[in-house]
């Protein structure tokens, strides 16, 4: 529930623009320099 109170999920909810939030383990599983694909209608980011 806190993710949705979240700075990031207010501004975006503003400026009606997508936001991934809440990730979990985004940080352990994702290193600098990695691809991504960011489906942030769906909620969804891979590692490419």
């Amino acid at each position: 529930m806190s993710e949705f109170l979240s700075h990031a999920a207010i501004v975006s909810r503003e400026l009606k623009t997508p936001c991934i939030i809440g990730t979990k383990i985004a940080t352990q599983v994702l290193k600098d320099g990695d691809m991504v694909e960011v489906d942030a209608n769906k909620g969804i980011v891979k590692k490419i």
